[in-house]
């Protein structure tokens, strides 16, 4: 197979997916790298259709690289994930609007293009977590106590662009990060970014059966074969609080092999779960984007279709 990977210059030298890169190309298969910040590009040259079997994109968010996919998505090209699901996660006010939408343990979620905005929330509603829309591996998370600290926070929160704030939930200090690759689940805890003083070691951890059903419905949900989900296990229950794309799969065993044969897998078939999404609706933006009662979710069984072959 030939297959192009857009990797932003954040990612260039990192495992993932360097080392994915590497297995395909042990494989067989060509691999072609393309630096969408860092590179000159003959775009009409650089997308057209026929010319792979499948895109892959490994950007931040709000990096160049996801017009790029969108393109290739257009002249009719695979895309690992279907560009579609992509946009609607790393858009976290977005993803929050279909997640609460669709039965997800997601916080109520405020929107504000700037952050002086952020003073109209009610101050029941604090702490608050408040993160760029657009933000990614932690990036300008802040939790702001009450609403004297967030006017005093404004002048740091200006030129985020679109913010989103939600209610803090109480939790122990540690995230729980569930991955989901070749539709199996692995789970692994670390230090909140909340709480950096938290001594927590990264490790592999078992998954609770009650958070396996939710990280599964993320994926249903928003279209997603290859993803992350942040969970926390708050009083009431387990709370997502952020969904990622194509992220760093760290602690899965044998990963680099394992999203190898999944990205194959996608170019060969395309995304069964990703059409299933957009056929019920889950792409579109709905009617009451934010706020709402508490959400309940539904009970799906892990999905768990072996790895395809060998690779090859």
């Amino acid at each position: 197979m030939r297959l192009c990977f857009l990797v932003e210059e954040h990612y260039r030298h990192d495992g993932m997916p360097v080392e994915v890169i590497r297995q395909l190309d042990a494989w067989g298969h060509q691999v072609d790298v393309v630096r969408p910040g860092g590179s000159l590009l003959r775009i009409s040259d650089a997308v057209r259709a026929g010319s792979h079997d499948a895109w892959v994109l490994k950007t931040v968010s709000g990096g160049p690289g996801l017009p790029l996919l969108e393109a290739a998505a257009a002249v009719g090209l695979t895309t690992v994930n279907d560009v579609r699901s992509i946009r609607g996660v790393r858009d976290k006010a977005l993803a929050a609007a279909i997640g609460r939408s669709r039965g997800l343990p997601v916080p109520v979620t405020y929107a504000a293009a700037r952050p002086e905005l952020l003073v109209e929330i009610p101050e029941s509603e604090f702490p608050l977590v408040v993160k760029p829309a657009d933000g990614s591996s932690g990036r300008a998370v802040h939790l702001v106590p009450s609403p004297d600290r967030l006017s005093a926070m404004l002048p740091v929160l200006a030129g985020e662009g679109m913010l989103i704030a939600q209610p803090y939930v109480p939790n122990s200090g540690i995230d729980l990060k569930v991955y989901c690759v070749g539709g199996e689940l692995y789970a692994t805890e670390r230090r909140s970014p909340l709480h950096p003083d938290r001594g927590v070691r990264e490790r592999h951890v078992p998954l609770p059966a009650e958070v396996a059903a939710i990280v599964d419905q993320v994926g249903a949900v928003y279209g997603l074969d290859l993803y992350g989900v942040d969970v926390l296990l708050g009083p009431d229950g387990p709370v997502v609080v952020d969904v990622n794309d194509f992220p760093s799969f760290r602690q899965v065993p044998d990963a680099a092999a394992k999203v190898a044969r999944a990205v194959l897998e996608l170019a060969r078939t395309g995304s069964a779960v990703a059409a299933a999404a957009f056929v019920s609706g889950a792409g579109r933006i709905p009617q009451q984007a934010f706020g709402g009662g508490a959400p309940t979710v539904d009970a799906q069984p892990v999905r768990t279709s072996a790895a395809a072959g060998d690779g090859r």
